[in-house]
C-alpha cells in the first residue's frame, strides 16, 4: 500500500470498519511470457478450436478424422442416404439451368470467350464438393468478380488486340488468387476478409450491379466501339455517341423478363430461324467443343506479367471469398450447422488453383445460384457434382447449339442476375444503424459508379480503416449516475433520471487503453472533471473530492495507458481529488500491479464495484463535510 494514499485515507477518516464494508480487488496469479504468447496465438488463429474433433481419439481414428477434416466428403458421403438423392439431383439440375446461360454472360463481363465461363462451372465445383464444408453453396463464376477481373485485366492488355495474352494473364491471376485464398486458410488468416465490412460489400455490390447493367448496353444496343471503362460517365458517353447503331435492339428488350435458360433457347432459335445475324444482330458464333483443355503451361512464371498477375490475383482473391463465406454462414445458420471459414478459404483457393490449370477463371460461391440451390431442397454438395455433370454434357455435345445465340440475350441474363445485388433494404438499415457505416457504403457505391471498381473498393477499405482508427483512438467514455432505489450505475445520457453523488464523479471507459488512445482518455476524463467543477462553481454544492473510474469494459492496458493514469493521478492530486478504480479485470489489475501503479495509488483505492466505491467515498465526503461544519461552528 502506498504511503501517500494511506495518509489520504487517514486524513479523510476512513477506518478499518469502513473498509470491511467492501471487497478487496484480487490480482490473479502471474503467468509466464510463454503462456501469454501461447494464449494470444490460440485466440488469434485458433479461436474456433479446430482440433476439438481429435480429442479422445488415437491411431487410425485420428488419421481418419484428419483426412475428414481436410476432405469433408469423406465424412458425409458414408452417411449419405438415397432419400437425399432426389433433392440433390433436382437442385443440381436447377442450378445447372441457371449456370449455363449465366456462365456465357459472365465470361463476357470478364472479357473472356464464353467457353471459359462454362469451363469454370465444371472443374471448380467438383473440387469444392470434396473440400468445401457448406452444403448449400453453388460454385461458379459470379458477376461482381467477373467485372472486377475484367477491369483489372483490361488495364494491362486489350483483349481485342491480344486475346491469347489476355487469357494467359487471366489464368495467371486466377492461379495467384487461389494461392492467396488457400494461404489465408492454411495460415488461419481468414478473418482478414472481415475487414471488408458488410456496409462496404452492400455499397460495392450495388455500384457494381448498376455498372454491370450499364455495360450491357453494348450488347443490348449492338454498339461496336464501346468504352472499356466502367464508370457511368464513360459508359453513357459511349452510348450517346453511338446511338445510331442501336435501332434493331429495341424489339428484344422483352426477353429479359423470361427465365434465363428459356430466354437463351428462345432467342437462339429465333435468330436461327429468322437469320437476324445477317441484319446486324451480333451473335456468339462458334464455341469450342470438349472438356477443359490444360492451361498450366500458359501461366506466367516470370517476367513483368507475373507481377501483374500477382497483383490482380491478390485483389480478386480477397474479394471473391467474401460473398462465398457470407453465403455459407447464412445458410449454415438457417440449417443449424457450422462451417469453418478457414476451411472454406482452403477449398476456394484449391479449386481456383485447379481451375487456373484447366482454362477456368476465378470462381466462387454464387449468391443467386446458392439461393436457388437452397430453395430447390438441396441436402449436400452432390448438387454441385450434378451441375458439373450437366455442364460437362453441355461442353461435349451442346456448344454448337449456342452459335446463333444473340449477344443481347446474354446482356439481358446478366442484368436480370445482377439487379438483385442492389439491396435498398440493407442500405436503409445501415443508414438507420450506423451513419459511419453508411459513409463506407456510399464511398464504395459512388467510387464504383463514377470512377472504377478497384477505386470504389479502395475508398471503402480506406473509410473502413478510418472508422477503425476513430474507434481505437477516440473510444467511448460515459458519465455515470445512480439509478434511484438501486445500486446500479448507468450512463446519464441514456438514463437521465440517474443521479450523481455529491462530491463524487463516476466515469466509465468503454475500450482497452493503449498508446493510441491513452492521452485522449486522460484528457477526456479531465474534461469531465472540469465540467463538474464548473457546475459546482456556478450552482454551489460540495466540491469534487473523488473520481471513480469504472474499468469493467477495459479488456487490457499497456505501459502507455498506465503512464496516462499516473499523469491523471498527479493532475487530480493538484486539485485535491482522489482517483479510485472500480472493477478492473484480471489482466488490467495485473498490469497495474506489475507497472507499479497499485503501489502508487494504494490498494485501498481499488474497488470491486462502483457501488462499493461510492459507499466508501460517500462516507469520507460526509465526514469531511461534518468536520468543516464543526470547524465553522467553532469559529
Amino acid at each position: 500500500m502506498g504511503h501517500e494514499s494511506s495518509e489520504v485515507a487517514r486524513d479523510n477518516g476512513l477506518t478499518p470498519e469502513d473498509r470491511s464494508l467492501v471487497h478487496r480487488v484480487k490480482v490473479p496469479p502471474s503467468r509466464g511470457f510463454a503462456s501469454q504468447i501461447k494464449d494470444g496465438v490460440k485466440e488469434t488463429f485458433f479461436a474456433d478450436d479446430p482440433f476439438r474433433h481429435f480429442k479422445g481419439h488415437t491411431g487410425k481414428k485420428r488419421w481418419f478424422l484428419g483426412l475428414a477434416y481436410i476432405f469433408p466428403i469423406i465424412d458425409w458421403l458414408p452417411k449419405y442416404k438415397l432419400s437425399m438423392l432426389k433433392g440433390d439431383i433436382v437442385a443440381g439440375l436447377t442450378i445447372a439451368s441457371l449456370a449455363v446461360p449465366q456462365d456465357l454472360g459472365y465470361a463476357k463481363l470478364a472479357g473472356l470467350p464464353p467457353i471459359n465461363g462454362l469451363y469454370s462451372s465444371f472443374v471448380p465445383p467438383l473440387v469444392y464438393s470434396a473440400l468445401g464444408s457448406s452444403r448449400h453453396i453453388a460454385i461458379g463464376p459470379v458477376a461482381v468478380v467477373s467485372i472486377l477481373l475484367g477491369q483489372l485485366l483490361k488495364d494491362e492488355i486489350n483483349p481485342k488486340k491480344d486475346l491469347p495474352g489476355y487469357l494467359r494473364l487471366a489464368f495467371t491471376a486466377t492461379f495467384f488468387a487461389g494461392i492467396v485464398q488457400a494461404a489465408l486458410g492454411v495460415l488461419r488468416l481468414g478473418f482478414i476478409i472481415d475487414f471488408l465490412s458488410h456496409a462496404a460489400i452492400v455499397g460495392f455490390m450495388a455500384g457494381a450491379a448498376i455498372t454491370i447493367s450499364l455495360q450491357q448496353l453494348k450488347g443490348f444496343l449492338g454498339i461496336t466501339n464501346f468504352t472499356t471503362n466502367t464508370d457511368v460517365v464513360s459508359v453513357m458517353r459511349s452510348v450517346w455517341t453511338n446511338i445510331d447503331e442501336s435501332k434493331i435492339r429495341k424489339n428484344l428488350f422483352w426477353i429479359s423478363a423470361i427465365a434465363p435458360l428459356t430466354s437463351l433457347i428462345a432467342a437462339t432459335l429465333f435468330v436461327y430461324l429468322t437469320r437476324l445475324d445477317k441484319h446486324g444482330v451480333k451473335i456468339v458464333k462458334k464455341i469450342a467443343e470438349g472438356v477443359n483443355p490444360s492451361s498450366f503451361h500458359k501461366i506466367h512464371w516470370s517476367g513483368e506479367f507475373l507481377t501483374k498477375g500477382v497483383k490482380i490475383g491478390l485483389i480478386a482473391g480477397l474479394i471473391a471469398p467474401t460473398e462465398a463465406v457470407a453465403i455459407g454462414r447464412t445458410f449454415a445458420a438457417l440449417k443449424d450447422y457450422h462451417i469453418d471459414g478457414n476451411k472454406e478459404m482452403i477449398a476456394l483457393g484449391t479449386m481456383n488453383i485447379a481451375g487456373s490449370w484447366t482454362s477456368c477463371y476465378i470462381a466462387t460461391g454464387s449468391f443467386s445460384r446458392s439461393a436457388v440451390n437452397y430453395q430447390a431442397g438441396v441436402h449436400t454438395a452432390v448438387s454441385n457434382i450434378v451441375m458439373a455433370i450437366v455442364v460437362l454434357f453441355t461442353l461435349l455435345f451442346l456448344t454448337p447449339a449456342f452459335y446463333y445465340t444473340p449477344n443481347c440475350i446474354l446482356s439481358a441474363i446478366i442484368i436480370n442476375a445482377v439487379i438483385g445485388l442492389i439491396d435498398i433494404k440493407a442500405a436503409r438499415l445501415v443508414w438507420k444503424t450506423d451513419k459511419l457505416d453508411f459513409l463506407v457504403l456510399a464511398g464504395a457505391f459512388f467510387g464504383v459508379f463514377f470512377i472504377s471498381v478497384e477505386f470504389g473498393l479502395l475508398i471503402a477499405v480506406a473509410i473502413s480503416f478510418a472508422k477503425i482508427l476513430l474507434h481505437v483512438t477516440r473510444p467511448h467514455t460515459a458519465l455515470l449516475g445512480n439509478i434511484p432505489d438501486t445500486t446500479v450505475y448507468r450512463n446519464v445520457e441514456q438514463y437521465p433520471e440517474a443521479t450523481a453523488e455529491p462530491g463524487i464523479l463516476v466515469v466509465r471507459i468503454d475500450a482497452a487503453v493503449y498508446f493510441s488512445n491513452a492521452n485522449y482518455i486522460r484528457e477526456r476524463i479531465l474534461r469531465y472533471v472540469n465540467e463538474a467543477q464548473d457546475e459546482v462553481s456556478e450552482n454551489g454544492g460540495i466540491p469534487i473530492q473523488f473520481l471513480i473510474v469504472e474499468m469493467a469494459p477495459v479488456m487490457s492496458i499497456d505501459t502507455a495507458g498506465i503512464h496516462a493514469f499516473e499523469e491523471l493521478d498527479a493532475a487530480l492530486k493538484k486539485r485535491s481529488i482522489q482517483l479510485t478504480i472500480s472493477n478492473p479485470l484480471g489482466k488490467v489489475i495485473s498490469s497495474f500491479k506489475d507497472g507499479g501503479f497499485v503501489d502508487r495509488l494504494g490498494e485501498e483505492w481499488f474497488f470491486l464495484s462502483v457501488s462499493e466505491a461510492v459507499r466508501i467515498c460517500s462516507i469520507i465526503v460526509s465526514r469531511s463535510q461534518n468536520t468543516l461544519k464543526e470547524g465553522d461552528s467553532k469559529v
